[in-house]
């Protein structure tokens, strides 16, 4: 196994069990690894630190997955590390009224790069590590066998593969290809998904606990639900008795699957309007018309995909929540949403305080949302907590 030796004080980060080593962090390459080669991290002074994904155009040159001196990264320790995190989600798994989850969570699991999904007899799959991506066969071979999936689709189109130096991938890994629309359930609730087209990896399952917490404000509530996809806070609400729903998003496919998902659980199509365009210029519009709401919801893209698009991303959040907090009036509710783990939540706060005090509106934080424990977060890793969500009442 080829050696990395960091510079003097640069380990300190890889005994706290931080996952990322930097390439500025590097002072020898002994020997010339390939692109995601498993290599040893050792000291300035020599000692061994842990094991590690090579990757030599990457900023984050080793990508760790193993502090043990000695640890074989073969097909054993995949397997300990895969049935380890479908272990731990064994409660969620459980529950007969959903069969939507993610199963691996990238880091938080200890196999960065590795991000799988479960809609119910499916698997979806997003490799964006080139580590990951050396040890396919062994990782798809292994989720076969422990799942027995009737298919695993694979979504690694991401721009992460970019970084790594790997191309996109999109199609069938293993078994049945996935239909157009396949049904699954999330809180008693029937959605058609999308593998193979929808974004990300089809689905997003990381606002399950978020969309019910929400509904239960929505009863007799007239709502706002803004860059809808296929309608999670949308179907939620009409669930719980919402008067009115409106939906808003820029997608075709999005606005297609949403009207299916309203027929598929026969809510009453009357207290929907589905709207395919820009949410800011929709926004704008409704303000142009006097347009109110009770609840308007706002859960955006990844506006910082790093700390370098920091700034601008603030100001993209700043000027939507704005417009969305111009159409409530007194007792209204604003939920508003980051997926950007460039924005910590203090930061995010802050940015909602300026977009307030340029609506001229004074608001109360009265709930705080997080991701749910299928998307858990390792202390030593906070990059892990992306998302966040503030319930904002207007005063």
């Amino acid at each position: 196994m080829l050696e990395i030796k960091l510079k003097k004080g640069k380990e300190k980060a890889v005994h706290q069990r931080h996952p990322w080593v930097f390439s500025g962090a590097l002072d020898k390459i002994m020997g010339k690894p390939e692109n995601g080669e498993v290599v040893k991290v050792i000291s300035a002074n020599n000692e061994f630190l842990a094991y590690g994904y090579f990757n030599g155009q990457s900023r984050v040159a080793v990508r760790l997955i193993e502090w043990e001196e000695g640890q074989e990264i073969d097909a054993a320790w995949y397997e300990h590390k895969i049935s380890a995190a479908v272990n731990a989600r064994a409660r969620l798994l459980k529950n007969k009224d959903t069969d939507a989850y993610r199963l691996i969570f990238s880091e938080a699991d200890f196999l960065p790069g590795l991000i799988v999904d479960q809609y119910a007899n499916f698997l979806s799959v997003q490799i964006l590590s080139a580590g990951i991506e050396k040890a396919k066969a062994i990782v798809i071979d292994i989720l076969v066998k422990l799942l027995n999936p009737k298919g695993i689709f694979d979504r690694s189109d991401a721009t992460a593969r970019t970084h790594e130096g790997i191309t996109a991938e999109n199609g069938l890994l293993w078994g049945e290809t996935p239909a157009a629309f396949i049904a699954v359930k999330e809180n008693g609730i029937t959605y058609h998904i999308n593998i193979a087209e929808g974004q990300k990896s089809g689905f997003y399952c990381d606002q399950r606990d978020n969309r019910s917490i929400l509904a239960a404000y929505t009863a007799g509530k007239s709502v706002l639900d803004c860059f809808s996809y296929s309608g999670g806070f949308s179907l939620n609400a009409l669930a719980q008795g919402a008067a009115q729903v409106t939906s808003v998003d820029s997608s075709p496919l999005a606005i297609e699957t949403l009207k299916q998902n309203i027929a598929l659980n026969e809510f009453d199509e009357t207290k929907h309007i589905a709207i395919q365009s820009d949410v800011n210029k929709q926004l704008r519009q409704f303000n142009d018309e006097g347009k109110k709401f009770d609840i308007v919801i706002l859960d955006p893209p990844k506006y910082a995909p790093s700390r370098s698009a920091l700034d601008r991303a603030a100001r993209a959040y700043k000027d939507l929540n704005r417009r969305g907090l111009m159409l409530l009036e007194s007792g209204g509710l604003l939920a508003t949403f980051s997926c950007s783990g460039a924005v910590d939540i203090e930061t995010f706060k802050q940015i909602i305080a300026w977009a307030a005090l340029d609506a001229g509106k004074e608001v109360q934080i009265i709930k705080q949302f997080c991701q749910p424990e299928d998307h858990p977060v390792r202390l030593s890793f906070p990059e892990g907590e992306y998302l966040k969500g503030l319930l904002l009442r207007v005063v």
